[in-house]
C-alpha cells in the first residue's frame, strides 16, 4: 500500500515541475530572443565613436537566451528530471487568491488612480483573507491610504496616478 493510501490523504495531481521549468525557460528565451531584435535595431556593433547603443543589451539577450536554453535542455532531458508536482489544486487556489485581486487592483488603478484603489485592495484583503472586521479594515485602509497621500502629495510633492475620473480632484491635487 501506498504512504498516500494509509493515511487517507489524497493522491495529488497537477502539473510536474520539469514541464514548468521549460515553459518559464522558454519564456526566458522568447525574452531575450526580443532584446536581441531590439538591440540589433538599435545597433549593437562598435561605432567609430565606441559601442553603439544596442552593445551592451545585445549581449544581455545573448545571454538570457543562452541561459533559457540550457535550463530548457536540463528540464527537458537532463537525467535529474523533477517529476514532482508543481502546484496542487489547493496550493493553486491560495495562489490565484492573492493573484486574482492584485490584477484587478491593476485594472482599477487605471480608472479610480492608485489611492482610491489602494483604500479599496486594503480593506477587502483583510475582510476576505485576513477575517478582519469590517470597521477594522475600513479605518485601516483609510489610515494607510491618508498617510501616503500626505506623504507623497503633500510632503514630498509627488503626484502619484489619480486615475481617468480622477475621483479625488475636489482635493485640488
Amino acid at each position: 500500500m501506498e504512504p498516500n493510501q494509509e493515511s487517507g490523504m489524497a493522491r495529488r495531481t497537477g502539473v510536474a515541475t520539469y514541464v514548468v521549468e521549460a515553459v518559464v525557460a522558454l519564456c526566458i528565451v522568447i525574452m531575450g530572443a526580443v532584446v536581441l531584435q531590439g538591440s540589433r535595431a538599435l545597433g549593437s556593433g562598435w561605432t567609430s565613436d565606441g559601442p553603439g547603443s544596442g552593445y551592451f543589451p545585445f549581449y544581455i539577450g545573448l545571454i538570457l537566451c543562452i541561459s533559457g536554453a540550457g535550463t530548457l535542455y536540463q528540464a527537458l532531458f537532463g537525467k535529474n528530471k523533477n517529476t514532482d508536482i508543481f502546484v496542487d489544486g489547493e496550493q493553486l487556489k491560495r495562489v490565484l487568491s492573492v493573484l486574482l485581486p492584485a490584477l484587478l487592483y491593476v485594472l482599477v488603478v487605471q480608472f479610480v488612480g492608485l489611492y482610491v484603489a489602494s483604500a479599496f485592495y486594503i480593506a477587502l484583503f483583510m475582510i476576505i483573507l485576513g477575517k478582519f472586521s469590517r470597521i477594522k479594515s475600513v479605518i485601516t485602509a483609510l489610515v494607510v491610504v491618508v498617510l501616503f497621500f500626505f506623504m507623497f502629495e503633500v510632503w514630498f510633492k509627488v503626484p502619484l496616478f489619480k486615475g481617468q475620473f480622477d475621483p479625488l480632484s475636489f482635493l485640488g491635487y
